[in-house]
C-alpha cells in the first residue's frame, strides 16, 4: 500500500507562521544574497548608497530652500531637515522597488520547491534596511558638519522605523502579488516612487500645508512616518500634527495587514501563474 504525501502551503495561520520560523535560514540566505548582489555587482558599490541621497538632498535644498525660500523646520539647517526625511523615504522606495519584483526575480525557486513565499519579499526589505543604516551614518556626519546636536528624541527612531517598515512591507506585498498576475505593474511601481517623492514632505516641511488640508494630506501614510522622523531627529522645535499622524498610523496598519491578507490569498496561485 503506497502512501501519498501532499504538501499544501498555508493550511492554517498557525502552520504558516510555524513554517516561517522553520525556514528562517532560507530568509537569512536570501537576504545575504540580495545584499551581495546589490553592492558587489555595481561599478561604485556602497558609494551609490551614499551619493544618491546626498545628491537628492542637494537638489531639494537648492530648489525648495534657496529658490522657493521655504522655511526650515525647528530652526534646523535646511539640508539636515531634508536628509531627516530622506531616511524613511529611501527606505520605503528601496523596499517597494526590491520587494515588488522579488517574486518575479525568484520565479525558478517558486516553481520548484515549497516554502512560505512571504520570505521572498521580506528578505528584500533587509537590503533597504542596510541602505537606511548607511544613510543614517551620513546624517550623523551632516549634523556634525552643521554643529546641530540631536536631542533625547533620537531614542524614538526605532519606533518610527518600525512604522516605516509596516508601510514599506505592506505595499511590497500588495505589489509583489499583483506583479505576478499582472506583469505591467512593474511599470507602475517606479511611477509611484517618483510621484510619491514630490507629494510627500521630503523636500519641504509638512507644516506649510494649510491646517484645513492636513488630514487629507495625511492620507499619505509616509507623511506620518516622515513627520515622526523629523520630530525625533530635529528636536524640540519640531512638532507633530497628532490628528494627521494618528490617521497615517491607522492607514499604515491597514496597508500592512491588508498586504499580508492579500498576499496569503494569492500565494497558492504563484507557482501556476508565474
Amino acid at each position: 500500500m503506497s502512501e501519498e504525501i501532499i504538501i499544501q502551503p498555508g493550511m492554517s495561520i498557525k502552520h504558516y507562521w510555524r513554517d516561517l520560523w522553520r525556514y528562517r535560514e532560507l530568509f537569512w540566505f536570501l537576504s545575504w544574497r540580495d545584499i551581495l548582489v546589490r553592492y558587489k555587482q555595481t561599478v561604485i558599490g556602497v558609494a551609490w548608497s551614499v551619493l544618491r541621497p546626498l545628491l537628492t538632498m542637494i537638489v531639494f535644498t537648492v530648489v525648495f530652500g534657496r529658490l522657493a525660500k521655504l522655511p526650515a523646520e525647528a530652526g534646523a539647517p535646511y539640508p539636515v531637515m531634508v536628509f531627516a526625511a530622506m531616511l524613511p523615504w529611501n527606505f520605503f522606495s528601496n523596499a517597494l522597488s526590491e520587494g515588488s519584483n522579488s517574486l518575479i526575480a525568484n520565479a525558478n525557486m517558486l516553481t520548484k520547491v515549497y516554502f512560505p513565499r512571504l520570505i521572498v519579499p521580506a528578505s528584500s526589505v533587509i537590503v533597504a534596511l542596510v541602505d537606511f543604516l548607511i544613510s543614517f551614518a551620513i546624517l550623523l556626519l551632516l549634523m556634525a558638519w552643521y554643529s546641530f546636536a540631536p536631542g533625547w528624541r533620537m531614542v524614538a527612531i526605532p519606533l518610527f522605523l518600525g512604522l516605516a517598515f509596516m508601510v514599506s512591507f505592506g505595499f511590497s506585498l500588495w505589489f509583489a502579488a499583483l506583479n505576478v498576475k499582472y506583469r505591467d505593474f512593474r511599470y507602475v511601481v517606479p511611477f509611484i516612487v517618483q510621484f510619491g517623492l514630490y507629494v510627500s514632505p521630503v523636500g519641504f516641511s509638512s507644516a506649510i500645508v494649510p491646517e484645513k488640508w492636513r488630514l487629507l494630506y495625511s492620507l499619505n501614510p509616509m507623511v506620518g512616518v516622515i513627520d515622526g522622523f523629523r520630530w525625533a531627529i530635529l528636536g524640540g522645535g519640531s512638532a507633530i500634527h497628532w490628528p494627521g499622524f494618528c490617521l497615517s498610523c491607522a492607514i499604515s496598519v491597514l496597508v500592512f495587514l491588508g498586504g499580508i491578507r492579500y498576499f496569503r490569498r494569492m500565494e497558492r496561485e504563484f507557482a501556476d501563474v508565474i
